[in-house]
């Protein structure tokens, strides 16, 4: 009966798996295309995006499952479950999480190291028409070396950095060299993978601070505020081309009598044709945007875009109070910055916390609320990267724009997305750390029996995991040990949460004093070319 038991629920906690990671599959086969130019598409660099948000989004939706599994290894009671009473069996179960975490996270370390870097410098090197396909392979490979050199400096560092008390002075270099395999050996690489797994969170966090966090304002206000009418815009529009068109016949009738026009004038009639061109392809645009339905469906969703927008910024809000209060718990409980600020349980109420504790004994409902968490993050973050652009430092790289993203810039929205995603596992911790440490498993405690005439008699009471229960009571999800194998990067981490929030808000502010958008934003710009509109004719 226990075997039976202990089957029909790991097969469900998977079943559920296998249907998230179906659904993550068509997303992002649907989001990719969304955004990929129609010109410059290849499918290589389409299949590596495709398979690196997929891969991304796939380890987030192991947290769920993580959680589901050592807390339903307990009764509400806090008494273990006939087929979870085995310490072998449960070790069996916490391998088969951590051994899925191994083959994801290394997935994840290929991706970043090896895979994307080489499908980039690959197209970047078949920009130049004189390369052929062998010297295109050969410098992608040598460009890409470099990133493999990092990978395997931050696998050292992980590996034989001690975490326990090494050998005293007095032990030979032997005994020390021995100490450090042994370490190594006993953890099965785990110090190894989590130190570069937590390099790359740090880079994450960077991407969540600057994109997700102006994401989370910019998005819902968009939604709230709406575009401009096609009609003003395309009024507003024929009047700039009739004042540019002016200014040029203007220009021109300096030379009329032969003589040549001056730099000065030479170089404004320049400007002034590239502008004009600009405006003659964005009245194209809001000529085609007029007559497209799903301009007309969207002014009839107007109400429901903005109930939308509303209660996307009430859930911006929600996650900005959860963290803080999550942040404020740590500065107030935990041991400060030599312990990475790291608390094992909850001392203020938390809203997210409790919430996520009331809906996992329900399953999936928390799985359900944990994808939606991790999709409004990947959305956020989206719409933060499509405003911005992909920066390094002042320097725009690319843009990303439906239709038009080039080849390069996906593999870059990928990757920065999937550092972003990486994060989110830490920042669902910081919004719900009780949840994510122990889930909704209780131990049992005893206490004296309550009256007068009681005696010596005790009873059981159950109380939540937390640092004060058993050793053999409570299991820590796997996810809980990668996040925290070194205090340093928690520390770090907590920082970083607080820069969200000023993020968040500084953001807040910017979208608010914001007017509304073009109904044709991000589809015309002055870098583009004329055919580039086959994109939208055809």
């Amino acid at each position: 009966m226990a075997a039976q038991s202990l089957l029909t629920e790991s097969v469900l906690g998977w079943s559920i798996f296998t249907i998230i990671l179906l659904v993550i599959l068509v997303f992002c086969w649907i989001y990719i295309r969304k955004f990929q130019s129609r010109r410059e598409s290849e499918v290589i660099s389409t299949i590596t995006a495709i398979c690196a948000l997929a891969i991304a989004l796939i380890t987030s939706a192991l947290l769920p499952v993580d959680i589901f599994l050592v807390s339903f290894m307990k009764y509400p009671n806090g008494t273990y479950k006939e087929w979870a009473a085995n310490n072998e069996t449960r070790g069996q179960i916490e391998d088969t999480v951590l051994y899925g975490y191994y083959t994801l996270y290394s997935i994840i370390l290929i991706c970043v190291f090896l895979w994307i870097p080489f499908v980039y410098f690959y197209y970047e090197e078949r920009d130049d028409n004189n390369v052929n396909k062998c010297s295109q392979v050969k410098n992608a490979l040598k460009y890409t070396i470099g990133f493999v050199i990092v990978c395997v400096a931050l696998l050292l560092i992980g590996a034989f950095v001690p975490l326990a008390a090494p050998p005293g002075q007095n032990s030979t270099q032997w005994e020390k060299v021995q100490y450090l395999f042994e370490e190594l050996g006993s953890s099965h690489g785990l110090p190894a993978l989590s130190f570069s797994i937590s390099s790359l969170t740090l880079i994450g966090m960077l991407a969540v601070i600057i994109y997700t966090a102006y994401g989370m304002s910019v998005m819902p206000l968009n939604l709230i505020k709406g575009t401009r009418s096609v009609k003003y815009e395309r009024l507003e529009n024929t009047e700039d081309i009739d004042d540019v068109e002016h200014q040029i016949e203007k220009l021109k009738s300096k030379c009329q009598d032969g003589r040549p026009l001056s730099s000065r004038d030479r170089n404004n009639l320049q400007e002034l044709e590239g502008k004009l061109q600009v405006l003659r392809r964005r009245g194209r645009h809001l000529e085609i945007a007029e007559r497209n339905c799903c301009t007309k469906v969207g002014s009839a969703l107007r109400p429901f875009k903005i109930l939308l927008g509303i209660f996307f910024i009430l859930v911006a809000l929600l996650f900005t109070i959860a963290l803080f209060i999550s942040n404020l718990d740590k500065a107030l409980h935990s041991a400060g910055i030599s312990s990475g600020f790291i608390i094992f349980g909850t001392n203020l109420t938390n809203p997210l916390n409790e919430l996520l504790l009331a809906l996992q004994p329900v399953f999936p409902l928390d799985y359900i609320l944990i994808t939606v968490i991790t999709v409004y993050f990947v959305l956020t973050s989206m719409a933060g990267i499509r405003n911005m652009g992909i920066w390094f430092f002042w320097i725009r790289l690319y843009k990303i724009r439906p239709k038009k993203t080039r080849p390069q810039a996906l593999l870059f929205l990928c990757m920065i997305l999937l550092l972003i995603v990486l994060h989110t596992s830490y920042m669902i911790y910081s919004l719900a750390p009780q949840y994510v440490m122990y889930g909704s498993q209780k131990y049992l405690v005893q206490m004296p029996s309550p009256g007068p005439t009681s005696g010596n008699t005790t009873i059981n009471t159950s109380r939540i995991c937390d640092a004060d229960a058993p050793e053999d009571q409570c299991t820590v999800t796997r996810s809980y040990l990668f996040l925290h194998k070194f205090w340093f990067f928690s520390t770090i981490y907590y920082f970083g949460n607080w820069a969200f929030i000023g993020a968040f808000l500084i953001g807040l502010v910017v979208s608010c004093c914001r007017g509304k958008k073009s109904v044709i934003e991000g589809e015309v710009e002055a870098d583009d070319s004329d055919f580039s509109d086959d994109e939208y004719v055809h």
